[in-house]
């Protein structure tokens, strides 16, 4: 049987790894539910970035680039990680590679790239990843990216959903407290997540930057189908073949190498 384990942020992941070689990135407000959002319409990959000065420099190749700190859009770029961004500028991203950098969800898939399989997980999301690891032989270790390295509700949640459909299959056993009080604490949240949540810190922190619209959007569940996959340092679908136009070619652009 295999396993499903949760890990609560970022710096912990290090007590967790040992292992599994596929891992699940969480950030659901908002880095991976605009991630899953962005590819679901129409952008063709996802180049995630660890640090702003790194998103700076793939922007000055001429890429488009979304930054964001804290929960707001960082100076000097046009767009951070709000989903209900992405969605109002579809026709713009469609078929565009898009470079993200984000306060927390980049950092933790930076942190699992070295693993064979790093997909992208959310509440938007669900049911499609949890149905795709359910056919996966693997063990899974679901990656909260936390807030700044601590434990967080939305992704303890999230992750808690996904161990919960995990372990009812009968496929999989988890050993770990953490993610028994995951699973349980999805359970005592699921028939009202808007509430449950409502004193979270985050979402304390975006209702006072006024993005209560993504907040609403991110806590919704399986709005889109899409299974965001890393591969060769690009978030691209799960099942969709990545393609190398002629204006980005790899040759001619170095910071691909």
């Amino acid at each position: 049987m295999n396993h499903v384990e949760i890990c609560f942020s970022p710096a912990d992941y290090a007590l967790y790894e040992s292992g599994f070689e596929l891992v699940v990135v969480i950030d659901v407000l908002r880095a991976t539910s605009a991630i899953c959002t962005a590819l679901e319409n129409g952008v063709r990959r996802i180049k995630p970035v660890a640090k702003v000065d790194e998103a700076r420099e793939w922007q000055s190749k001429g890429y488009i680039a979304a930054a964001e700190r804290n929960g707001e859009i960082v100076p000097g770029f046009d767009m951070g990680n709000s989903p209900v961004a992405f969605l109002a500028k579809a026709n713009e991203l469609k078929g565009e590679t898009l470079v993200l950098t984000t306060t927390n969800g980049t950092k933790a898939i930076d942190l699992a790239a070295n693993k064979k399989t790093v997909v992208i997980g959310a509440l938007n999301n669900l049911n499609a990843l949890c149905e795709w690891l359910l056919e996966q032989n693997e063990n899974v270790l679901i990656l909260g990216s936390g807030w700044k390295d601590k434990f967080n509700l939305e992704d303890t949640i999230c992750a808690g959903a996904i161990a919960d459909q995990l372990i009812s299959s009968g496929k999989f056993a988890a050993n770990e407290d953490s993610t028994v009080a995951a699973k349980f604490i999805y359970r005592s949240a699921r028939d009202n997540m808007f509430s449950f949540l409502k004193a979270s810190s985050h979402r304390r922190r975006l209702r006072k930057l006024n993005l209560n619209e993504d907040v609403k959007y991110c806590l919704t569940p399986n709005n889109v189908r899409t299974i965001p996959i890393l591969k060769d340092g690009f978030l691209v679908p799960l099942h969709a073949p990545v393609q190398t136009s002629p204006a980005q070619s790899p040759q001619k652009l170095p910071l691909e190498q």
